[in-house]
């Protein structure tokens, strides 16, 4: 790329290039205190400003290139406009995620030696993979994108862009190197939960300043908004330019206007918390609330948190239960004797994070509900896929070739018809409900093609599953799905079979990334809380765990891998 330069501002980076061993002589140069930040981010993107005597063509080429480098509202790039087009040019108002830098297209009208022009205009075509609104809201999508750059000479005889359009430019590799993934949280109807809602923000100073304005005066993704509500009511904003954190202690002092003062003491309790949890990503510990400088009393709301190490759910020859290290299987208490008591062969088993109700399909395709005691056949309908349990106790049943006919099931048996779910598709092969119970995911076939999709799930007073919000579309799959998980709270993660076996991860709101080649064999899958404890199971009854770039066996002689709700 023309002028475009990565440069590596740690100490230790700067110390490696600069000399060839380290010193031992000289006085001791001071670092940072404690707690105290770097001024610069560790790795920053650095563009050139345009060079004396580019023509139309170079100009247009070197103002994408610096849509690397937002430093000062994108400054390098604004080098590249018209005075009067400066004023009014808005980068942040978008970004266009195109495939490569390679495969941009340029046709301008003017040639770069041509001397007498005064005007030019150059068109843009990129092969765009994905969009970011100007809120940090991110699409996948494919298209051809074209755009139109305007020109004029200036009176230094320079040319200079003199209209496009607001927002910037970058390749997908770029993109996730000047910008960063952060999730506002907000609560689910009973307040119990805190559900993700992925944006993504340009690398640079006080981010903590660019999350709580978007979430305090900013607004749920459409599709999330059904299943969702936030503590900070409409009259409140932020007042000031800034929230301040305090370097040593962490905490970001949020200062909001007089109409807080009205609020309840549990309102102000469930704004911190949430603002608080939006704020872990960028090493908040801490918020405090202040009304014209006085500080305002708010504390902290519980929330339910899913386990930390649920260990992985297996069914060998001889028992089900849970493998936290080695090859020793442990029962789960008033599950697996109760299992145990089934003569028909079982084909999936999804048990919730207390580990008090399984939901089990049979290979019959019979869907059970077992509990310590207790055995209540829910669901017998012919084709079933495998049932997903939520945190409120439903099992999530539906047919292979009727994705409309999703249904929820109480422990005891009863039945609950979801309204609007999966309109327009052909069939479904997978569906897991998150552990906030708030979103469902599903890998449905539409127009012969297999798409990965979200959509929230909207709950009655007592939080019983009563229809879908509109369907969020994810991503393409290349071939039949095998299994479906979450992968902690905000990413999916897919086994396909397709032409090989490949586990693709997917950012619930971001860009999709691979992994390390898979066994040819696998079969099924089992989410976790983070990647490294995601699960394959071959069909030789070999168990895979992801270690470093490539998987190993970490368990043999299994029959049925289980799943944990929510995962």
């Amino acid at each position: 790329m023309r002028g475009l330069r990565l440069l590596a501002l740690t100490a230790l980076g700067l110390l490696l290039v600069g000399c060839a061993g380290l010193p031992t002589s000289g006085p001791p140069m001071p670092g940072l205190a404690i707690g105290e930040e770097s001024p610069e981010d560790p790795f920053v993107l650095y563009a050139q400003g345009p060079r004396p005597g580019d023509g139309p063509e170079d100009i247009v080429k070197g103002f994408l290139e610096a849509s690397i480098s937002p430093a000062g509202n994108w400054e390098t790039a604004q080098e590249f406009l018209t005075e009067e087009f400066r004023k009014v040019w808005k980068p942040g108002a978008g970004v266009t995620v195109d495939d490569s830098v390679t495969d941009r297209e340029f046709d301008p009208s003017v040639d770069a030696d041509d001397e007498s022009a005064s005007e030019a205009e150059v068109q843009a075509r990129f092969d765009q993979v994905a969009g970011v609104d100007g809120d940090g809201r991110y699409s996948a999508f494919s298209s051809t994108a074209t755009a139109t750059y305007q020109l004029r000479r200036t009176a230094e005889g320079e040319w200079r862009i003199s209209k496009a359009n607001d927002g910037i430019v970058l390749d997908a590799e770029t993109f996730q190197q000047v910008y960063q993934k952060y999730a506002l949280k907000y609560f689910d109807p009973g307040w119990t939960h805190l559900v993700p809602d992925v944006r993504w923000f340009p690398r640079r100073q006080a981010m903590a300043t660019t999350i709580a304005r978007a979430l305090i005066t900013g607004a749920p993704s459409d599709w999330l908004a059904p299943a969702v509500r936030s503590a900070f009511s409409a009259d409140l904003s932020l007042t000031g330019d800034a929230v301040t954190v305090d370097p040593t202690s962490q905490a970001a002092s949020v200062a909001l206007p007089r109409a807080a003062l009205s609020l309840s003491a549990t309102d102000l309790s469930r704004m911190r918390t949430q603002l608080e949890q939006s704020l872990v990503g960028v090493g908040v510990s801490e918020v405090r609330f202040t009304v014209d400088g006085t500080a305002l009393a708010a504390a902290t709301v519980p929330v339910e948190q899913p386990i930390v190490d649920p260990g992985v759910l297996v069914l060998d020859e001889e028992t089900f239960g849970r493998t936290v290290s080695g090859d020793v299987v442990e029962p789960v208490a008033g599950l697996t004797g109760q299992l145990a008591k089934i003569t028909d062969p079982v084909g999936a088993v999804d048990v919730s994070l207390d580990a008090a109700l399984a939901a089990v399909q049979l290979r019959d395709g019979r869907v059970l509900a077992v509990s310590p005691g207790e055995f209540v056949e829910l669901d017998s309908r012919a084709d079933l896929i495998k049932p997903s349990l939520d945190p409120f106790g439903f099992t999530w049943t539906v047919p292979r070739t009727a994705p409309a006919a999703l249904e929820a099931w109480s422990e005891h048996g009863d039945r609950h018809p979801i309204e609007d779910a999966w309109q327009g598709a052909e069939s479904i092969s997978c569906l897991r409900v998150s552990a906030d119970g708030a979103r469902v995911a599903a890998v449905v076939t539409t127009g012969g093609q297999h798409r990965l999709v979200v959509a929230a799930v909207v709950r009655d007073e007592d939080s019983v599953p009563a229809k879908l919000g509109e369907v969020h579309e994810i991503g393409r799959i290349d071939g039949p799905a095998q299994g479906l998980a979450w992968v902690g709270a905000d990413t999916l993660a897919v086994l396909s079979t397709g032409p090989d076996p490949a586990l693709t991860s997917y950012v619930v709101g971001g860009p999709v990334a691979g992994s390390p080649a898979l066994p040819e064999a696998a079969v099924a899958l089992s989410g976790a809380k983070t990647p490294t404890g995601v699960r394959v199971l071959a069909s030789d009854g070999a168990v895979y765990a992801q270690r470093g770039s490539s998987w190993q066996v970490a368990l043999q002689d299994v029959l049925l891998l289980g799943t944990r709700a929510g995962y």
